[in-house]
């Protein structure tokens, strides 16, 4: 069953020069755009192809890859304005239609949107602002320490409010955020905690395993060894400067250093952490 606004599998029905066509069952036929078609292609070779309508009644096929299919969340530009809305950007010739009816604020070509693109009651793909319409604030089937796919959506008072896996709210707070995200980033992220009220919260990396604390521990030796024994980090310096200089949170770095301090390889004053002795 051919699934619209996706990737498909489909057998060519037809190959002549440029004209390549599949078999849709009771859909009729999909048409590859001509641009598409490859050099070499016979009746019965499979395609993965991107199936949609072009317009009521018509469907149409591309092996190019858009920038977001049906059901994806995506940060899009918007890049002219007609009478029946805004036409985004997304990878295709044919661009994406924002109905004014899918709009939350006044749409400004040349810039961006994060928008849900979905299928309309004709299985029309189109775009809408409307996330609160699409994206639940519950989650039944995530477990704390799952990896999940995550879309940074906007700020709020708490830190900044994500999707994830296209489907569900979360929030990364802000003393655990500790590298630059913007609106429309895509990012992996962790399940933190489902609170009782079945909302999400999120981390962008996981810290409990011994095996991290040892990759940071490496990574301080070797910096310390490569700067004269001395780096101006401690364990008081902000979160954001130790993340730009290791990649980790501020509290993997001090279980990090911790470690080194209780063996005495280290030392620790207000503004550096100094190496006591070579380390071979």
């Amino acid at each position: 069953m051919i699934e619209f606004g996706k990737f498909n599998k489909l057998k060519i029905a037809n190959a002549e020069g440029r004209d390549v066509s599949f078999d849709a069952g009771e859909l009729g036929e999909v048409k590859l755009l001509p641009a598409d078609a490859p050099k070499d292609c016979n009746v019965g070779d499979e395609l993965n192809v991107f199936v949609y309508y072009a317009a009521k009644g018509k469907l149409q096929g591309t092996t190019r890859m858009p920038f977001a299919q049906a059901d994806d969340v995506a940060y899009l530009k918007c890049v002219s304005e007609s009478h029946a809305g805004a036409f985004l950007d997304w990878g295709l010739a044919k661009d994406l239609l924002l109905p004014f009816s899918e709009q939350t604020t006044k749409v400004v070509e040349g810039r961006y949107y994060l928008v849900k693109v979905f299928l309309d009651e004709d299985n029309l793909i189109a775009a809408s602002m409307l996330l609160e319409d699409f994206i639940e604030d519950e989650a039944f089937y995530l477990k704390p320490g799952e990896q999940v796919d995550l879309v940074i959506a906007h700020e709020t008072d708490l830190g900044m409010k994500a999707v994830i896996n296209n489907q569900y709210w979360g929030v990364l707070y802000k003393n655990e955020i500790f590298q630059k995200l913007r609106i429309g980033q895509k990012t992996k992220g962790y399940i933190k905690k489902i609170r009782d009220d079945k909302k999400i919260d999120l981390v962008l990396q996981i810290e409990k395993y011994v095996e991290k604390v040892d990759s940071v521990t490496e990574k301080i030796l070797a910096k310390l060894k490569s700067q004269g024994g001395v780096i101006l980090l401690t364990d008081k310096s902000p979160p954001e400067e130790i993340y730009k200089m290791f990649g980790v949170s501020k509290k993997v770095f001090k279980q990090s250093i911790g470690g080194l301090y209780k063996k005495r390889m280290i030392t620790i004053d207000k503004q550096s952490i100094t190496l006591v002795e070579p380390v071979e």
